[in-house]
């Protein structure tokens, strides 16, 4: 499956909003599935590079936006920075003025699977690590209540907030721990209600104008480490 196909409605719903362009990173499912494998992650920062690479070329300012989705976010932090998996690199805070992660893992438990991936970023660009240069947003959904016992969505979730963040009777979007997606340093939007995806319900970060428009920083209000429902 396509993550452009995945963020088509939301690219559309972003560039009628912001009157700007908007690409999506030409990554899938099996390029994920790779790095749950292999642990490397180059060939991601690679379709990460030449999709930026393309955005700074039509941008007026010569810097851009990062939206990362889930472990996506987590993954740009790594871009950011000159040393992936003991590389050097150009750093990518030479193109990049703003990143937004929407649900991003950048906390996971102790021996939680895929946690290696934010454990290697925290250790080596811990918190808003590039600010005040780069501006951090992290914005996490508040939709849904871990409980073994609860509703449908709150026993699903239940074990996958175990798995990432070690507790389960926790808030979250469905999938990512509130507390999990909150980036130390950086500026902190809790939505009420919105989901990590649709399969979590209705609506998700980039579903509607709306929610976008919760997190957006040109469409939204500054509430800076303050609820924003």
């Amino acid at each position: 499956m396509s993550f452009e196909m995945v963020y088509h409605n939301m690219r559309r719903l972003l560039e009628n909003m912001t009157a700007q362009p908007v690409l999506v990173v030409p990554s899938n499912m099996r390029d994920w599935a790779r790095l749950g494998l292999t642990h490397k992650w180059e060939h991601l920062l690679r379709k990460l590079e030449q999709t930026l690479r393309e955005a700074i070329e039509i941008s007026t300012s010569g810097k851009v936006t990062i939206i990362g989705h889930s472990a996506g976010g987590v993954m740009s932090r790594i871009y950011l920075g000159s040393t992936s998996m003991g590389k050097e690199t150009r750093p990518g805070k030479e193109y990049v003025d703003r990143l937004i992660t929407l649900g991003s893992p950048h906390r996971h438990a102790v021996g939680a699977t895929g946690g290696w991936v934010s454990q290697w970023v925290n250790e080596h660009y811990p918190g808003a690590f590039f600010a005040p240069e780069v501006e951090y947003i992290s914005v996490s959904g508040r939709s849904t209540f871990g409980d073994p016992r609860g509703d449908l969505r709150e026993r699903h979730a239940y074990p996958i907030y175990r798995m990432v963040g070690g507790e389960g009777k926790v808030w979250g979007d469905g999938i990512v721990p509130t507390d999990c997606a909150l980036l130390p340093g950086a500026r902190h939007l809790i939505l009420d209600g919105v989901t990590h995806y649709k399969i979590c319900g209705s609506p998700w970060y980039g579903e509607t104008e709306e929610a976008i428009a919760s997190w957006w920083p040109k469409a939204g209000p500054d509430t800076r480490d303050q609820n924003n429902s």
